[in-house]
């Protein structure tokens, strides 16, 4: 098993910038990817970022150019660093770790994002 806990959450004006962090506990070698997904009101929830193991990082067009993640595997820890926000990044935001091959996916509560305009 693999716990996740996310923070970082917060109201935020449409410019500004947050950065998320999920911290992981528990079997995280049994993992091969960490990303952050989102959820609007309304509308299913959607690949934000993600990272692998090997340090291949993938993003969803949208936030490509505003958005990084990252990890610092020494803390178990991956980070979203959110710049230039824009009302439409409002969404709840769930840490996801997982390792497809052996269908693991583990989830956090999420953390919510709201940005004003």
């Amino acid at each position: 098993q693999v716990q996740l806990v996310e923070s970082g959450g917060g109201l935020v004006q449409a410019g500004g910038s947050l950065r998320l962090s999920c911290a992981a506990s528990g079997s995280i070698g049994s993992i091969n990817a960490m990303g952050w997904y989102r959820q609007a009101p309304g509308k299913q929830r959607e690949l934000v970022a993600a990272k692998t193991n090997s340090g291949s990082t993938k993003y969803v067009d949208s936030v490509k150019g505003r958005f990084t993640i990252s990890r610092d595997n020494a803390k178990n820890t991956v980070y979203l660093q959110m710049n230039s926000l824009k009302a439409e990044d409002t969404a709840v935001y769930y840490c996801n770790a997982a390792h497809p091959l052996y269908g693991l996916d583990y989830w956090g509560k999420g953390t919510l994002v709201t940005v004003s305009s």
